[in-house]
Parts: structure tokens; C-alpha cells; sequence
């Protein structure tokens, strides 16, 4: 409403988007900036945990999750461009240090305002993007974290529905899993391997321009793949489609 205060958001940039694809994260601080957010990147984040949770390294995973917690606790909400390291604050947090009464209260009572960024868009800001155009088809893959742990499905396929121009297209086993799975693929490579495969396919057969997704590991797992088989088809987070930035190389892809 006009004259109230913005929400401050703590955006949690991600390890993989900082090292590897920074637009992302400049495309989630425009989305948030536009929806009427007051945005501030911590310089004290590193990484969530996951890695070290995953692995099973409970101590260095609660250090990071301690670390996370004060970093970001002072904001209204926790915003993220990743299913997988916003379910690992919600669910993973609160576990973690459940052993200590102090901060495993601060860990729930952050796990409360932290969101995937297009569920927190489309579920609590109500934001639609406008103006955007993307003459192309694409296909969406549902990441296992943002689906199973956060319920992410709706909310990215109704903001892209505002995106001209944009022809999305079903895929098939758009709820299975990758392959990528975090460490899962280091562990388990051959099987990392057989499952990308058939997910590879199943995009192909779409015949979509496109493939978008939330997680930025997920979508470096499929068009590595893609690449790897000749496949035309180009990857992007969806949050570079939402703020109109899917416009340079493709996930992947050099720069000319």
C-alpha cells in the first residue's frame, strides 16, 4: 500500500550464482527492487551448509548455518534464487541446531521468512513482471528441493504466463529428478549419468527453444548434458527470463 515502509530482503545470492552466474543474481535484486523490496546483499554470507549436510559433516554444516543465521536474521524475509539452499535454511537449519535452545529458536524463526524467489514473489509480494517479451518456446523442469520441500510449482509457471511472446511447453517427468542431486552426482556418477540422460531426452522431444528451472545446479547438470548430445536447446535460470535478461549466452555458452 502507498506510504507504508518497504520490506527489507536479505537476498542469499548462492555459491554456484556468484561463481559462475552473477546475472542471476543481478536479475533477482531487479525483480525484487521492481515488486517494492528494499534489497541488500550481506557481504559476511558464504556458503548455505549444503554441501557439508549432505555429506553428512553436521558440525561444519551448523557453523555455516549459525554464520547464515546472523547474517540475515535482522531482514523482514530471506530471499533466494535456489529451491535447494532455501529448503536447506527452512528445514535444514532448525534441525541442525536443535541440540541448542537459543539457536535453534533463531533457526526457526528465520526458516519462517525465508523463500525460493518466485514463490516469495508470487506468494507474498503478489508481484507480476510487465514489459517483458520472450519470443520463444520453453520447457520447465521442476527441481526436486523447490518441489518437494518448499511446494514450488505454480508460482514460476504463472509469473512466466505474463512473459509475451513466451511459449511454454509440458515436459515429460517435468518432477523427476536430473541426476544432479549436489554431491549425489560425485558419489553416484554412473547413475548421475543414466538419469540426466533420460531427462536430456525427454527436453529434446519437447523441440522447446529454452529450458528453464530455479536451481542453477539442476540447469549446469541438464545443459552440460544437452551440450554434450548437440541439443539446440538453450538454458537459462528463470529468473533471467522474468527480468528480461535472457537475452546474452545461455547457461553454459561463451561469451562472443
Amino acid at each position: 500500500m502507498p506510504g507504508e515502509p518497504k520490506p527489507t530482503v536479505g537476498l542469499f545470492v548462492t555459491c554456484l550464482v556468484d561463481a559462475i552466474r552473477p546475472q542471476i543474481g543481478f536479475a533477482a535484486l531487479q525483480l525484487l527492487e521492481e515488486a517494492g523490496c528494499t534489497v541488500e546483499v550481506p557481504q559476511a554470507q558464504t556458503c548455505c551448509g549444503q554441501p557439508a549436510l549432505n555429506s553428512g559433516d553436521d558440525r561444519d554444516a551448523a557453523h555455516l548455518a549459525r554464520q547464515t543465521i546472523a547474517a540475515f536474521e535482522g531482514y523482514d524475509h530471506v530471499v533466494l534464487p535456489s529451491g535447494s539452499c532455501a529448503a536447506t535454511m527452512v528445514h535444514g537449519y532448525p534441525d541442525l541446531l536443535a541440540g541448542d535452545p537459543e539457536w535453534a529458536a533463531r533457526a526457526r524463526a528465520m526458516a519462517a521468512k525465508t523463500h525460493e524467489i518466485t514463490s516469495f514473489l508470487a506468494d507474498v509480494m503478489g508481484y507480476a513482471p510487465s514489459g517483458r517479451r520472450c519470443d520463444a518456446s520453453a520447457t520447465y523442469h521442476d527441481s526436486c528441493s523447490g518441489l518437494r520441500e518448499l511446494g514450488i510449482a505454480d508460482q514460476p509457471r504463472a509469473l512466466l504466463a505474463h512473459v509475451e511472446g513466451l511459449e511454454m511447453r509440458g515436459l515429460p517427468g517435468n518432477d523427476a529428478c536430473c541426476g544432479f542431486g549436489g554431491t549425489f552426482c560425485v558419489k553416484y556418477s554412473d547413475i548421475s549419468n543414466a538419469i540426466v540422460t533420460e531427462k536430456a531426452e525427454a527436453i529434446e522431444e519437447t523441440g522447446a527453444d529454452i529450458l528453464l528451472a530455479g536451481d542453477l545446479g539442476c540447469l549446469m547438470n541438464m545443459a552440460g548434458k544437452l551440450h554434450r548430445r548437440g541439443a539446440k536447446t538453450r538454458c537459462f535460470h528463470t529468473v533471467e527470463v522474468l527480468a528480461g535478461r535472457a537475452t546474452g549466452p545461455a547457461i553454459g555458452e561463451d561469451a562472443p
